[in-house]
This record gives C-alpha cells, structure tokens and sequence, in this order.
C-alpha cells in the first residue's frame, strides 16, 4: 500500500520556517512546565491549522503532563477521525492506554503506529521517539525495549534533543542510569547538540540526586537556569532543593523567580508552595489560608496535595483536629492509591487518636502504610514510630499493638537484635499478654543465655501468670536467673536479694520444703547481713521441731515461721 509522504515525521528540530518555530516554541513551554504557555502555543496552530498533526500531538503531550489522560484520548480520537491514520496520533493513543494500564492495547498501537510511519529507510524514528516517551511517562512499563527504540531513534537522527532527552530517560527507568553511565552520557550529548536544552542539566541533577550528591545536584540545578534564565522547571527544582535543606529564605527567593519565569501565565496552585513554606516555619494560620484560598477558587479541580498541607497544617495547629480529619479523608479519596506514601498514612494515624479514633483503628491505618514503602530501612522506620506512638499511649490495648508493630519489625529483618526481641516482649509484658511476652523472651534466652534479661523476664512473665505461687511456674526461671546474676554479686545486690526472697518464700510456704528456705534466707543475709528480720526467720527456722501433741500443734499451727512477700527483704522487680 502506497504511504503518503506527511510532514509531521519528520524530525521536530528540522522542520524549517514560522511553523519549525512555534511548534518549538511549545515545547520549550512545555519543556519548563509552562502548561497553559504550551496549550496557548499549540492552540493557535491548531485555530491556524485544524490538520497540524504535530501541533495535536504535543496538545496532547501538554495534557498528559498535567494529568488530564481523559483530554488527551478525546483530541487524539477526534483527530484519527478525520485523518488518515496518522502514526504520530496512533503512537499518542497507545500512550493514553498505557497511562491507564492497558498494556495489550498500548502495545498493539505503538506496532500499528510503526508498521504505518516505515518507509524505505526504515521505522520513523519521530514515532519511535513518541513511543518511548510513552513508555518511559508509564509506570511497571517496558523500559528495556523503550531503551531500543530510542536507540534506534538516536542512531538515524543523532542530533534530535528530544530523542535523547528520552532516550537518558529510558536508560534511567530501566535501571541503566541511576549511577550515570549512559543516561549521563546521553544527557550530555543533547546539551551539545544545544546548550540552551536546560531541561537536560535538571534530568543530570536528578542522576545526582538519586545517588545523594547534593553538590553536583545544586552545580547542575544552577546551570540549568543559567542556559535558560526563564526556564521554570529549573527555579521549581531549585525551591525544593533549598527547602528540603530548610534554606527556607533561599527556597523562597527561588519559589518568587519560580513565579517570574512563568509570567504572564499564573497559577493559584503556586500558593500551595507559599502554604508549604509557611507550615515549615510553623505559621498554621498562613498555611491554612493559602491551602483553603486554592480550594475556594478551584473547588473539585484542586489537586490532592492542597488537602494534605491543610491537614497536617490543623493537625499541627492543635485546635481543630475535626478539620485536620476532613480534610485527611479528603486526600486519601483524592490522591491516586499509586501516589501516596507511608507517611500519609501515620498523618492520618495521629489525626484518628486525636478525634477518637479507636487504638485498632490507627493501628491497621500503620500496617496499611508500611506496605508502600518499597525500602527495608523505611519499613523498618515507619514500623518504629508506630510502635513508639502505642508505646505513649500506655494503656494494655495499645502495648499489645505496640508488640504487633515490633513483632512486624523482626520478622522484616535478617537477624532481629536482643533490642528487638526485648522490645517486642516488654511491651506485651505491659500490655498482660504475658504468653507472648514469655515465647519472646524464651527465644532471648536461647539465643543470648549469658545474658540476664532473657531470664529475668521468662522470671517476671512465669511470676504473673502465677502470682500465689501454687503452681510453681516462676521457680525454674528464678533458680537460673539467680545463677547468673551471682557472677556479679556488687552489681547485683538488689535482684540477688529480690530472687533469694522470692524463692525462700516458695519453698517456705508452698513447698514445705524447710532445707532449701535455708538456703535462700542465707543467700538474702550474705548479701545484707544487717537485715534483722532475715535473721530472725533463719533462727526460727533451725530451731528443733517439738514432739507434736494435741496441745502442740495447736500452739504450732498460730506460731510457726511463715516468710510473706511483705518482709522489706523481698522486692518484686
């Protein structure tokens, strides 16, 4: 079949006269994040040109970029209704079903798209290049083979910014880039194409960033609004470089040149970015106006993020936990579920024990959160600061979740530490759920016998669960408890004592067993040989037994020796 020969595949950077510049001129709009400049642009094409198929499909990229897939499908199918199924609005089809999860189809336009742009000297490599922007704009898509088709772009038109802004990024999606190499390479390479291409020096800014090199990260971010002193992109990164530094006066100067950049366009979303610096300087009041001047203008197209800073900004303010509560459920229906992070969710946790909340439901708010986190250190984190805030809480419900969370944290690591397993059994300990408390300290015990705490809790956990004694629960634990706490008998005087006690105490009055009260009483006066009371039960206990008679034992049964856990000698721990 004959293809007709159509402008738009050529190469965008070499397409000649008013029309070369325009189309270029929203690019570079759009390029700086200047989206309603880039619509403007591209619209007056279209108003001039109905037919401009690139004007169409860079309108459609305009939208994609601020999220609006259903504006972007709507303009590509209006326009494969009147045109000749032009490869460039194919390939922009595919794109939209791949931003909405549609793999298959995505991947069945993007083969259409190339098999009817290939001419004598092979595929297209505009199209190709509109395929892998595609691909790398997607999440879980097919980076690798986005790297071959802009590789292929890139060879037939070496020079084409476009091309190799993408293909750096490809490299970086698909795993090939995150410590430079050829996603740096290639960045480069666009800057020497053109100088002026600023938005390469913020995607080499970004590389650094990845790899925490905060020096070159600000070398690049400068050079960038130094090949072009209007490019917004670059003043944007720039305010939150500062920021996250708590600059918070630079991050200003550069959130007021952020705005300049842009002018005459405005944006009422930009007062989210005053909100944000007005929460970190701890002025609620401003937060809270800014956040609620953009709802007011914006209604229902006011975009997540404006609900969680006036969440956080009446969480934090402390006198109307109600609104910080609407406006967190407002976020959570509006954000998409891919976007939120694990510290959303603990935002949300302490606004619910704010307003009543029950303990299990901010704990499921916490487990809900750590599963977004992709990395074993901020599992672990986020883990650790829901266990701490049920720790705080102290009541025996929320000491059991506080066991949860930390029995969630060992599971998650290689090798828990004696710190993880103790943490963990304490707090059922606290909590009353002293089964648990006993399986976590009992694992202790095995894995550290030296070490006393394993016993000592195995000891406390027995002693609980068996408080009169009867069935002798604590008295294993004890004996071995003390065997290890007598290695150091200065350091250990008190828990010596404390143990001896408790074990004379049993064999004293629940075994009957007079021998091994001794042995204990004695342990109590070595350790403090001027307790009298101690020594007194020792005398009475070695006295001889009397020959027993009715009289006798009558007498004996009111005046026997009886050791009780209220002696000054015997300290429960």
């Amino acid at each position: 079949m004959k293809k007709t020969a159509i402008s738009f595949l050529l190469p965008v950077l070499f397409i000649t006269g008013i029309k070369a510049q325009s189309i270029q001129e929203g690019m570079n709009h759009l390029y700086a994040d200047r989206f309603k400049s880039a619509e403007s642009v591209f619209q007056k094409l279209l108003a001039a040109n109905p037919n401009n198929m690139e004007a169409i499909y860079w309108l459609g990229q305009t939208y994609f970029d601020q999220d609006n897939n259903s504006a972007a499908r709507q303009l590509y199918e209006k326009a494969l209704q009147t045109n000749n199924n032009p490869p460039l609005i194919i390939a922009g089809i595919g794109h939209a079903n791949l931003l909405e999860n549609k793999h298959n189809e995505a991947r069945a336009k993007f083969d259409q798209a190339i098999t009817a742009s290939r001419g004598r000297k092979g595929d297209d490599p505009v199209v190709l290049t509109a395929i892998g922007r595609a691909i790398v704009d997607a999440k879980n898509a097919d980076y690798k083979w986005a790297v071959k088709l802009l590789e292929d772009a890139a060879s037939k038109d070496p020079k084409n910014t476009e091309t190799l802004l993408q293909l750096g990024n490809a490299y970086r999606k698909a795993g090939e880039g995150s410590g430079g190499g050829p996603a740096f390479t290639t960045y480069n390479k666009a800057l020497e194409v053109n100088p002026a291409f600023a938005v390469a020096s913020v995607r080499l800014a970004k590389i650094f960033e990845s790899q925490r090199n905060w020096d070159l990260v600000l070398k690049h971010l400068n050079e960038a609004v130094a090949r072009d002193p209007k490019f917004t992109l670059g003043y944007y990164e720039l305010f939150w470089y500062y920021f996250s530094r708590k600059n918070f006066d630079e991050a200003e100067n550069q959130l007021k040149k952020f705005i300049d950049s842009k002018l005459p366009e405005k944006d009422i979303q930009d007062e989210y970015l005053y909100g944000q610096l007005c929460y970190v300087r701890k002025d609620y009041d401003c937060a809270i106006q800014k956040g609620e001047a953009v709802l007011a203008q914006l209604g229902d197209k006011t975009k997540p993020r404006i609900y969680k800073l006036l969440a956080y900004a009446y969480l934090d303010k402390g006198t109307d936990y109600n609104s910080a509560l609407k406006y967190a459920n407002s976020y959570f229906t509006k954000e998409k579920p891919e976007d939120l992070i694990s510290q959303d969710y603990k935002m949300k946790a302490d606004i619910l024990a704010k307003t009543g909340g029950t303990p299990e439901e901010v704990y499921h708010t916490y487990v809900s959160g750590v599963a977004l986190d992709t990395v074993l250190a901020d599992k672990i984190e986020f883990l650790k600061q829901g266990a701490e805030f049920f720790k705080t809480l102290g009541d025996s419900v929320s000491r059991n979740l506080e066991g949860n969370l930390r029995v969630e944290i060992m599971k998650l690591k290689a090798s828990p530490s004696q710190r993880d397993v103790f943490d963990a059994g304490l707090a059922y300990y606290q909590g009353k759920n002293y089964q648990k408390s006993l399986e976590l300290f009992t694992t202790y015990s095995q894995k550290w016998p030296d070490e006393p705490f394993g016993w000592q809790w195995i000891f406390n956990n027995n002693r609980a669960m068996d408080s009169t004694m009867e069935k002798g629960l604590a008295v294993e634990p004890a004996i071995k408890y003390l065997a290890i706490l007598e290695r150091d008998t200065v350091a250990n005087k008190k828990s010596i004592i404390s143990i001896s006690g408790y074990l004379a105490q049993y064999y004293a009055n629940i075994a009957k067993d007079k021998d091994k009260a001794l042995v204990y009483l004695e342990k109590m006066l070595a350790m403090d040989p001027s307790n009298e009371t101690v020594r007194k039960y020792i005398e009475d206990m070695k006295k001889p037994s009397k020959p027993k008679s009715s009289t006798s034992q009558k007498s004996n049964k009111t005046s026997s020796t009886k050791v009780t856990s209220k002696s000054k000698t015997t300290v429960r721990n």
